[in-house]
């Protein structure tokens, strides 16, 4: 990844939302080197909210999908708690069938993940998946990649989140890997 983080104006959004937004573009690849290289544009909001800002981790996971490239081509990818989207959409650019998750609830950030997707002409889906909440659109994903950066936080989620991981490997292989009393 060569000079992330290149931050460009964006407006705001409305007159009583007072937050500054911006665009931070990261870059994989080198265009000199290759012809394989890309650029990803992520819209932000710098006021004080989960999943509205690229976290340090999520650009690391960027980096490795992209190290790791030949692994997601074609494969079915699953990013949990995606919040700005950064790794999934790499996954996505690299010929990934990628879904992008955050919590349900979280309009304002599903919204911002399919702004990313469509100012970066990616098809991904986006999906409200709260922890501990369980419906038919959880049990239908059947991820060959499951990628998450940040995504325990605390420990309420941390519980949920092997739960989740478990419950769709289950599915997956038809295996049973939760066991206990």
């Amino acid at each position: 990844m060569e000079g992330s983080d290149e931050d460009e104006p964006a407006g705001t959004s409305s007159q009583s939302d007072q937050h500054m937004t911006t665009t931070s573009r990261h870059h994989f690849g080198n265009a000199r080197d290759s012809g394989d290289a890309f650029s990803i544009t992520i819209i932000e909001s710098m006021k004080e909210d989960y999943g509205l800002f690229v976290w340090p981790c999520s650009v690391v996971l960027a980096e490795y999908v992209w190290q790791q490239r030949s692994r997601f081509l074609g494969a079915s990818v699953v990013e949990l708690g995606a919040g700005t989207s950064l790794p999934g959409l790499v996954a996505a650019k690299l010929g990934s069938d990628v879904t992008l998750t955050d919590n349900a609830v979280r309009l304002e950030v599903l919204d911002n993940m399919r702004r990313v997707c469509d100012l970066n002409e990616l098809k991904c889906e986006v999906l409200g998946l709260t922890w501990g909440m369980w419906d038919a659109a959880v049990f239908n994903l059947k991820p060959k990649i499951i990628l998450g950066a940040d995504v325990l936080y605390d420990t309420n989620g941390r519980i949920c989140c092997t739960c989740l991981f478990f419950s769709i490997n289950k599915l997956r292989y038809n295996v049973d890997t939760c066991s206990g009393g």
